[in-house]
């Protein structure tokens, strides 16, 4: 049995992102606006996600943009004041993604008692921030001493709109981050949030790393779905769930999540375990 089977309660478990509003210091918080009114935007979301379905909850920082490689301190620290806020709510194991930043991502489990986390751990890349290096030496060591030992890490190997700069087919480079770091999950990409994913390349990665839980973590849609299950062992979903099918709306602002969205997107998935 795959981890993810025995943390979820279901084959092919689908992982819906919480997207939180942009926090005090990003770009786009407005003045006055209160940590209480972002919390309660975020259990509207949880609400409409565990209502419509889902089998787990990744809260992620998704407003923050543009994304800190070394994000301030109040960034996770407002993160987990929001789960801390809804967490009589919680229903259902939860995950965090404090983007860009693996060592603030474990500090922000350990503080708020996450199951899982969502990040770029490993790997050098180039994008619009400019370059980055992971030093996954430093974070497995860092996971060890705080200690998150029943934690799982869901690993980028080919993150949203950065380029790895390591020109090694995608399955080797998976190949060779199992071996040297064990990574619970890798998740596979497109080049920016909701778009397409590959089933080749999903299922590339997978066959050359069968123990590994594979995930989509792009690109998923009520339509796609079962194509990309048939070769994912999960998958993440975060556009598709708001209103519209759209991440932000005109003025930038975070989109709230459509239960009835939700509910027809988990009926297509439930009718495809049916069918294991």
């Amino acid at each position: 049995m795959l981890w993810t089977e025995a943390m979820f309660g279901v084959q092919k478990p689908i992982i819906a992102m919480l997207h939180l509003d942009a926090l005090p210091g990003d770009p786009r918080f407005r003045r006055g606006t209160s940590m209480d009114e972002i919390a309660a935007h975020a259990r509207a979301d949880l609400r409409a996600l565990q209502e419509g379905g889902v089998d787990g909850i990744l809260f992620s920082n998704e407003f923050s943009l543009p994304y800190q490689r070394k994000m301030d301190a109040v960034t996770p620290a407002a993160m987990a004041y929001v789960i801390g806020a809804v967490r009589d709510e919680l229903r259902l194991p939860f995950g965090v993604d404090a983007i860009s930043d693996g060592a603030a991502c474990l500090e922000l489990a350990a503080a708020v008692g996450a199951r899982f986390v969502r990040g770029t751990f490993s790997g050098v890349y180039v994008g619009d921030g400019g370059l980055y290096n992971n030093d996954f030496s430093a974070l497995m060591r860092r996971k060890a001493a705080l200690p998150l030992d029943s934690l799982k890490m869901l690993y980028f190997i080919n993150p949203e709109s950065d380029r790895n700069l390591d020109t090694r087919p995608l399955a080797d480079i998976a190949a060779s981050t199992i071996f040297k770091v064990h990574p619970d999950g890798l998740c596979v990409s497109a080049n920016a949030a909701g778009q397409d994913v590959s089933e080749t390349l999903i299922a590339d990665v997978k066959a050359r790393n069968p123990e590994v839980v594979v995930l989509c973590n792009t690109g998923c849609r009520p339509d796609t779905i079962a194509a990309k299950l048939t070769v994912a062992d999960a998958a993440v979903v975060g556009t598709w769930f708001k209103e519209g099918g759209r991440l932000e709306d005109g003025d930038g602002s975070n989109v709230r999540v459509d239960a009835a969205r939700v509910r027809a997107f988990m009926d297509v998935v439930r009718d495809f375990r049916a069918s294991l």
